[in-house]
Parts: structure tokens; C-alpha cells; sequence
């Protein structure tokens, strides 16, 4: 038998005369999800998405669904012909994967075709006292039952199932625009770049790299990690900046107490110059109130005053260990702890200036050739494609 998932989305029912765009781009992304997993038939029906196996692993298309942004839930389901002696049986069958003396269930039915003879309610009840003859011991709870059989009546069938298995929720990638993240090889930005992905921001991504004061293994890392985001989002364009001479221009040129600061100026415009070549319409980045130097409230405006496009921060508002527990989630997290540097992580000074202002940095870059380091950069960066 061919299995058959149902996909349920959320706020994409919110869309009113938008709504097609955001079905429609969902299909795709589910398409492009599942092609290397199986072969699959991906149907658009009234307010849900049904997958249809048609040959391969069904658990492993269960699991890439869950990892397809706009999808708050699946269930594996069985159909039935619009009879109640047919949804009885597949009733039946699929309840007696759960049944067991003393369970507390419930029936719950949703009919969406309005021509069945039957209501809701007198479905719920035939089906819910069919399984209390065929399975002894069952309780009826319909407040806090420990199963619950669904039936969703449609114009051509019915659909049974016990199971819902969560997905990411969101929006379906490439509905909101393109962001370019700056991606390092800490724990942050990843993050960062999957919450983007959960609105139905489309990324590319950029790593500022400074060889060979890190190693071409900093590099793999930020690979691995963009393949562990394009799970969730579909290929991602990574731009590997060579940052090496604008680093050493900084120490020697700079004062040490606002290299931190100088350098993410630096990045922030090399950042904007790749995003307006990409179409890309904002930065993303994995910044954290107070975390570090050049994330307090001080620090964050001198930084921003170089772009002239929207600056993302989607973990502006929580703590490491919420930031940590996340990776875990995601899967970047053993990717993002092997231990090797990246540019922003090499030359920090010992006592970083937290409260930078503005004039001061302004006053050091004006000992800087700013075009002439951002064009060498730009000439020298590197692009791969990565992931599915």
C-alpha cells in the first residue's frame, strides 16, 4: 500500500487574496525537499497539502517534511470510500495501531464536504461506538483523551488517522524576499539564519575568512553549516570574503581598543555591497543584546551607521543557553563547537571598547583606503553552492 501524508499549514490561511502565492511556493519547497528521498506526488486540496509516496522510504520523507518551513504538522493516513461501513473499516485498522484495554479516547470528525448525509458530530459517534464494540476495554473521554482517531470527510474520500507529527511552522521559504547572513563559525548566526528561514526569507550567505590566520578547516566548518541550513531552506549561495589584509590594515593602522568595532564596520559594508549584487534587501545577523563588546546598544548603532539596508536580528532578545538550546534543535550545534577559528575570533584586543562613539571611529577609518580595501576583497571572494 502506498502510504499518503496529510500536511497541515497555519498562518498561510491568514493570506487572503495572497494566499495562492504562499500554497503554491510551499508545493515547490516540498517537491524540492523530497526529490532525492523518494518518489513522491505532491497534491494542493482545500486548505492542505497531501504527499503520496509512491515509492521509497515513507519514514524518511516524514522526516523532511518535518524539516519543511510553512508545515505546522503531518499525519500518516488512510482513506476510505464517503460510506460509513468504509470508514468504519479503515477506522478500525488504524485504531488498532494504538487500542488497548483502558485507553481513554476520543473520535473527532472534520467534514469539509458538506454533502455528506452524516454531521460531524453523528460520524464522531457511529465511528466512536463502532471501536468501543470492536476493541473491549476503550473509555470515552473527549476532554483529555490519550488518543484521538480523526476523520476528515472531503468531496471524494475520506481521510483516518491517530498520529500528527509537528513540522517547523512558519512561512514557506521564498515568500518574504532575500537576506544575506553573516555567517561565522560560532553558535549564533546559524541560528539566526534558520529563524530567518522560518519567516520565508530566502538566504545567501557570506563568511569573512583570513587566510592563514584560519585554517581552510574554519572554512569546511561554514560549509557543513550551510548544509545543515539548506536542509530547511533549499540551496544556499555561500560568498567567501577574503578579510586577511583588511585585518592586518586594521591592527596596524587602528587603535586596539576599536578593532573590534572597525572590523564588523568593515563586514557590514563589505555585507551591503554582496546584498545589493544579489538582491539581497537585508543583512542578517546573529547578534545578542549584551553578549559581547560590539553587541551593546553603544556598539550596535556605530556599527549600523555604515548600510543603508534593514539589518536583522532575530536572537536580539534571548540568552546564550536559549540561543544553545536551538542550535541543538537544528542540528548545527556539533558543527559549530569543533575547534576552529574564524576572523572574528583571532586579533581581539584585551580591553575592547564597549561604549565606542561615533566620531572616534570615523577619526581612526579616516587613516584607512576603506574602497580600496572593500574592492579587493570583493575581487578576491569566493562563491559556492551548497546544499539541495
Amino acid at each position: 500500500m502506498k502510504a499518503l501524508y496529510l500536511i497541515r499549514y497555519g498562518e498561510i490561511g491568514l493570506k487572503g487574496k495572497n494566499r495562492r502565492f504562499f500554497e503554491n511556493t510551499l508545493t515547490a519547497n516540498i517537491r524540492r525537499a523530497l526529490r532525492d528521498v523518494a518518489e513522491c506526488r505532491v497534491l494542493q486540496q482545500h486548505s492542505r497539502h497531501f504527499v503520496e509516496v509512491l515509492s521509497g522510504d515513507a519514514a524518511a520523507v516524514a522526516a523532511r517534511l518535518q524539516e519543511v518551513f510553512g508545515i505546522v504538522s503531518l499525519s500518516p493516513v488512510i482513506t476510505a470510500a464517503l460510506s460509513m461501513a468504509e470508514i468504519k473499516a479503515a477506522a478500525e485498522r488504524e485504531f488498532s495501531k494504538v487500542a488497548k484495554p483502558g485507553l481513554r479516547f476520543k473520535v473527532n470528525t472534520r467534514r469539509a464536504n458538506k454533502k455528506f448525509p452524516l454531521l460531524s458530530q453523528q460520524v464522531s459517534a457511529e465511528v466512536g461506538a463502532h471501536l468501543l464494540r470492536t476493541f473491549p476495554g476503550l473509555q470515552v473521554d473527549v476532554h483529555e483523551p490519550e488518543a484521538v482517531l480523526d476523520v476528515e470527510i472531503r468531496e471524494e474520500e475520506a481521510y483516518i488517522y491517530t498520529e500528527r507529527l509537528p513540522g517547523p511552522g512558519g512561512l514557506p521559504v521564498g515568500v518574504a524576499g532575500k537576506g544575506l547572513l553573516l555567517l561565522s563559525g560560532g553558535i549564533d548566526s546559524p541560528v539566526a539564519g534558520w529563524m530567518t528561514l522560518k519567516r520565508g526569507v530566502k538566504l545567501e550567505a557570506v563568511h569573512f575568512h583570513s587566510y592563514p590566520y584560519t585554517s581552510e578547516r574554519s572554512k569546511e566548518k561554514v560549509i557543513d553549516l550551510c548544509r545543515e541550513l539548506a536542509r530547511y531552506g533549499g540551496k544556499i549561495r555561500l560568498h567567501v570574503a577574503h578579510f586577511t589584509e583588511i585585518q592586518e590594515e586594521l591592527r596596524l593602522k587602528t587603535p586596539e581598543r576599536l578593532l573590534v568595532t572597525l572590523m564588523r564596520r568593515m563586514m557590514f559594508r563589505l555585507a551591503e555591497r554582496l546584498a545589493q549584487q544579489q538582491g539581497a534587501l537585508a543583512l542578517i545577523t546573529g547578534e545578542s543584546l549584551g553578549q559581547v563588546a560590539s553587541q551593546t546598544m553603544e556598539s550596535l548603532n556605530v556599527i549600523e551607521r555604515v548600510t543603508q539596508i534593514p539589518v536583522l536580528r532575530p536572537l536580539i532578545g534571548l540568552d546564550k543557553q536559549e540561543i544553545m538550546d536551538l542550535s541543538v534543535k537544528i542540528g548545527t550545534y556539533p558543527i559549530s563547537i569543533r575547534p576552529y577559528e574564524d576572523c572574528c575570533t583571532i586579533f581581539l584586543p584585551q580591553f575592547p571598547a564597549t561604549r565606542p562613539r561615533l566620531k572616534d571611529v570615523e577619526a581612526a577609518e579616516a587613516a584607512l583606503d576603506l574602497e580600496g580595501l572593500i574592492a579587493e576583497s570583493l575581487a578576491k571572494t569566493e562563491t559556492l553552492e551548497i546544499g539541495l
